[in-house]
C-alpha cells in the first residue's frame, strides 16, 4: 500500500456487558458489507471512556452518560433483579422489594451499574472486583446480588435463578457517541437501530441529492435557469391569444349591435317630416 492510499473505511462498536448488540450487527452487515464492524467490549465505566478516547464510533452504554460532551438515544430500561442460590426462601415468591432483602448480606462489585444512594442489605465483607466474581460467591451461598437482568442472564448458572425486585433501582441502556464525531457512518447505525428500512435510508440520501441538483440549477448562467423562464413566456403569449380572442369577438359583436341600432347609414337616423296634407 503506498503512502497515498487510504485505508478501507471501518467502524467500531462498543458495548457493555449484559448488552446485546446482535440484532443490528447483522442488519449492518447486510447493508454495508464493504465496512466491517468491529465490536468491543468492555465494562461499563469503560464504554464512555472509549468513545470519548475516539477508541470507538459508538457504544451501547448504560445511562447515565455525560451529556455535555455525549449524544445518547435511550434504547429501553431493564428490569432489576436479584441473584440467589436455587433452594434459596425467595424462590418462594414471584418477586421481593428491598425491604425483603434488608437482612440479606449483598454484594456490591466495583463494576456495580447502580448508583446507590443507600445499598440495601447487609454489607459483604468485601467488594468483589467484578460482577463475575460476585455471582461465583451467590454460587458459595456466601451472598446475595441485584443486578440488571441481563447481566443475571449472562451469568446464568444451573445453581442459580433470580427474582425481580420491584423497587429497585433500574439501568437504562442508551446509544451514545461524541455529539461532535456524529459522522455518516454513525447516522447510518443510528437508523439501523431506530429500525430505519433500507427505503427510508435511501430516501434520505435522494432528498438530499435532490436539493444539492436544485441548488445547482439555481446557479447563474446554468441551462436549467431558462426553461423557467421560457415558461414565464408561454404563459403570455397563451392568455394573450385567450384574451384576444375574446376582445375581438367583443369588438364584432359591437359592431353587429351598432348596425342594429343605426341602420345601414351608420350615423345618427335622419328625421322625418310631418306629411303634407293635400288641399
Amino acid at each position: 500500500m503506498t503512502g497515498s492510499e487510504e485505508p478501507p473505511p471501518s467502524f467500531r462498536l462498543a458495548y457493555a456487558p449484559g448488552v446485546t448488540p446482535a440484532k443490528w450487527v447483522k442488519v449492518w452487515n447486510e447493508r454495508l458489507p464493504d465496512i466491517p464492524l468491529t465490536l468491543v467490549q468492555a465494562a461499563a465505566a469503560e464504554v464512555p471512556e472509549l468513545l470519548r478516547e475516539g477508541d470507538a464510533d459508538v457504544g451501547l452504554v448504560r445511562l447515565p452518560v455525560d451529556r455535555t460532551f455525549f449524544s445518547a438515544i435511550p434504547l429501553y430500561t431493564e428490569t432489576t433483579v436479584v441473584i440467589v442460590p436455587k433452594d434459596h426462601l425467595i424462590t418462594a415468591v414471584d418477586e421481593v422489594t428491598l425491604a425483603d432483602l434488608e437482612d440479606e448480606v449483598l454484594f456490591h462489585p466495583l463494576d456495580d451499574v447502580f448508583d446507590w444512594d443507600s445499598p440495601p442489605g447487609e454489607p459483604a465483607f468485601e467488594r468483589p472486583a467484578t460482577t463475575p466474581d460476585a455471582v461465583e460467591l451467590v454460587a458459595a451461598n456466601v451472598g446475595l446480588l441485584v443486578v440488571p437482568q441481563s447481566l443475571a442472564r449472562l451469568h446464568h448458572r444451573r445453581d442459580l435463578t433470580y427474582r425481580p425486585v420491584s423497587d429497585a433501582p433500574r439501568s437504562s441502556v442508551a446509544l451514545s457517541w461524541p455529539e461532535e464525531a456524529t459522522t455518516d457512518l454513525v447516522e447510518e447505525f443510528i437508523g439501523i437501530v431506530r429500525g430505519r428500512t433500507v427505503n427510508s435510508t435511501r430516501g434520505r440520501t435522494q432528498a438530499k441529492a435532490g436539493a444539492e441538483q436544485q441548488g445547482k440549477q439555481a446557479e447563474p448562467g446554468s441551462t436549467r435557469q431558462k426553461k423557467p423562464a421560457g415558461a414565464k413566456a408561454a404563459g403570455p403569449k397563451a392568455g394573450g391569444s385567450k384574451a384576444g380572442g375574446s376582445k375581438a369577438t367583443g369588438a364584432k359583436a359591437a359592431g353587429r349591435g351598432g348596425r342594429g341600432r343605426t341602420g345601414s347609414g351608420g350615423g345618427k337616423p335622419a328625421r322625418r317630416g310631418k306629411p303634407r296634407r293635400s288641399s
